[in-house]
């Protein structure tokens, strides 16, 4: 393979004049790996946009907005929280589905120093207080059915604006998004401290409660900036052993992305609409994810690239209309939230006339992507997330937090510019997962000779389903809010299509009788769907424990069988 091209390629697009020179830079008081030339902040990106004016920029079934309606709507929005009293270093939540608006509000914040709260749409109403309670937002866009919700526990809202989008009825004491973008008027200017919180992303903590991520303007950029060196990298490598010349980059087609995944995640908002804006393309979004209709919406609007988990890149190759639809367009299948099995490598790659296969290893709390790997290099190590990018000091550590030697297994820290500042309300979570400005990846993982990083095992009591973080403390917590249950053991179950599924093994007290639908039900009154257990085992013994009285979860795991669970 072309590892001596890439390594030269690497050096000589990161040196001294590169477009990707690396400088060090202070951030948070500990000096950091930055890109020279990257936009300051968020706001310059998005006012770099201005130029591709009359190209489409947002698609949602039959609405098409340009870049200048984009414009026109992200600064009258700009303008209308302004007129309301919101200011720089404030905040803005973002409650619905990945309609055109989210964008608009999100490019509308980050151009005034608002920082955005993405809200999971999947929230319960009880997750959704907590979230509200947490952030503590200016206003709130909600679309009609997290209005739905928040009608639940209306005294969520407390003293913040409630703007209402895609509803029928417009609720009592909501504005209108009407309203907010006949505001108009051009862009407020402001000044962006490019340290300062560009948005907060909620990712679940070990103690059952989410946490919000402080991303900041120099994190988010920063990760676009490694994204774009991802690719160039790997094209350089292979036009030089190859000797195949550089397309002109005239000739390069305007990205046109399938965003597949939800907005309030970094996966689709900072890596694939970050990077489809910055080169002024196109971003297809979709109500909510279906092979069959993702394929038509490839073919109709000739997508160059698919963004979305691993699971959707399996059923999208599988799906029964996929020999008779044009694919010809794409050029990349890209899987992010969850390693790509090596099988799905070698399918994407046969199955798809122009694709190759891609993904990027990262963390809400690195912005976006670590690692990225694509094409050939992916293909020759299909077991590797890739390497570490140029914004990234990385060591794989034993408990003790010393740097192992490649070939050894630890857990993974990182440390650069994309690394978030911490987390809004939590300065002991923040203590515990960045120490120095390495972030605690929570991700056990080896290094190999060519510094291709391969990922283990998870340190952390997490099951990821489809993508999807659920820490195991939060439904365990929930179960034992019910008064039948002793004790209980959350973990995660090998599932060939989303990953992992929830599993649950639950002892009852003496006494109590109970089923697993029963639990099911108590569960869906507290917590999102997706995190309900799938298995559940009801156990007339206690559960193993070691020697300090924690579960023996792996033991557990093994032990109970599928077809055995409620």
């Amino acid at each position: 393979m072309h590892y001596a091209e890439l390594n030269r390629a690497w050096a000589e697009l990161t040196g001294p004049g590169a477009p990707f020179e690396i400088a060090e830079v202070a951030v948070h008081g500990t000096r950091v790996k930055a890109f020279k030339a990257a936009p300051p902040d968020a706001r310059a990106l998005w006012l770099s946009t201005t130029q591709f004016g009359d190209r489409e920029y947002l698609i949602y079934e039959s609405e098409r907005l340009t870049y200048a309606q984009a414009h026109a709507q992200t600064a009258a929005v700009a303008n209308w929280l302004m007129a309301k009293g919101v200011k720089p270093g404030d905040r803005v939540a973002i409650a619905m589905r990945n309609y055109p608006e989210w964008m608009l509000i999100y490019w509308a914040c980050a151009s005034i120093g608002v920082a955005v709260v993405g809200m999971n749409a999947w929230w319960t109403a009880t997750e959704m207080a907590y979230g509200m309670k947490d952030s503590m937002p200016s206003v709130l866009f909600a679309d009609g059915e997290r209005i739905a919700r928040l009608n639940e526990q209306p005294d969520m809202l407390g003293e913040a604006v409630l703007v209402a989008t895609r509803v029928e009825t417009l609720p009592a004491g909501a504005t209108a998004w009407s309203e907010v973008i006949a505001q108009g008027g051009s862009m407020p200017e402001v000044t962006i401290d490019p340290d300062s919180d560009l948005c907060i992303f909620y990712t679940s903590g070990t103690t059952g409660f989410p946490k919000g991520a402080q991303l900041t303007h120099r994190s988010s950029i920063n990760n676009l900036v490694n994204m774009s060196f991802a690719g160039q990298v790997e094209m350089v490598a292979i036009a030089r052993a190859t000797g195949v010349a550089l397309p002109a980059p005239e000739a390069m087609p305007v990205p046109v992305s399938l965003l597949a995944t939800p907005l309030f995640h970094v996966t689709a908002n900072n890596c694939g609409a970050y990077g489809a804006t910055a080169a002024g393309g196109k971003i297809v979004l979709m109500y909510r994810w279906d092979a069959g209709e993702a394929l038509k919406l490839v073919e109709r609007e000739r997508c160059t690239a698919v963004s979305g988990v691993p699971v959707m890149a399996r059923e999208l190759i599988s799906h029964p209309d996929f020999a008779k639809t044009d694919t010809s367009s794409l050029l990349a299948i890209a899987g992010g939230g969850a390693q790509l099995q090596p099988d799905l490598v070698d399918k994407i790659d046969s199955s798809v006339a122009n694709a190759r296969p891609r993904t990027g290893y990262g963390m809400t709390e690195t912005s976006g992507i670590i690692t990225a790997i694509g094409g050939d290099f992916f293909v020759d190590k299909p077991k590797s997330c890739g390497r570490a990018m140029p914004t990234f000091d990385v060591k794989v550590v034993d408990d003790a937090g010393q740097a192992l030697p490649p070939g050894q297994t630890g857990e993974l820290w990182v440390k650069g510019a994309s690394v978030i500042k911490g987390y809004i309300n939590r300065a002991e979570a923040t203590a515990e997962s960045i120490t120095d400005g390495w972030l605690h990846t929570g991700d056990v993982a080896y290094l190999d000779d060519e510094q291709f990083i391969y990922l283990v095992d998870r340190k952390k009591d997490m099951v990821l389903r489809g993508g999807e973080n659920i820490y195991c403390a939060e439904v365990e917590a929930v179960l034992h809010q019910h008064n039948a249950v002793a004790e209980c053991s959350v973990f995660g179950v090998p599932d060939a299509r989303l990953g992992e599924e929830v599993g649950a093994a639950v002892v009852l007290r003496p006494g109590e009788v109970l089923d697993a639908a029963a639990l099911r039900a108590h569960c869906g009154a507290i917590i999102a769907r997706h995190k309900i257990p799938r298995y559940i085992w009801i156990l007339d013994e206690p559960l193993p424990r070691n020697a300090s009285g924690k579960f023996l979860k792996r033991e557990l795991r093994e032990a109970l069988k599928t077809e055995q669970a409620g």
